[in-house]
């Protein structure tokens, strides 16, 4: 979980820093990043429901 804080707390110091450098982000739109959520979200689906049936 720390590492998830950490990654998080980095990616919004760059975030600042691309917003006062004025430099456009080059991460993908937030549609994008949303469908990649969907998709680590139903990778993880599964195994959990599997195991649950057990």
């Amino acid at each position: 979980m720390k590492l998830y804080l950490l990654s998080l707390a980095v990616g919004l110091l760059v975030g600042i820093l691309y917003y006062l450098l004025n430099v456009k982000s080059p991460a993908p739109p937030l549609v994008a990043l949303t469908g990649l959520l969907g998709m680590v979200i139903g990778e993880k689906v599964i195994p959990l429901l599997r195991d649950f049936m057990q």
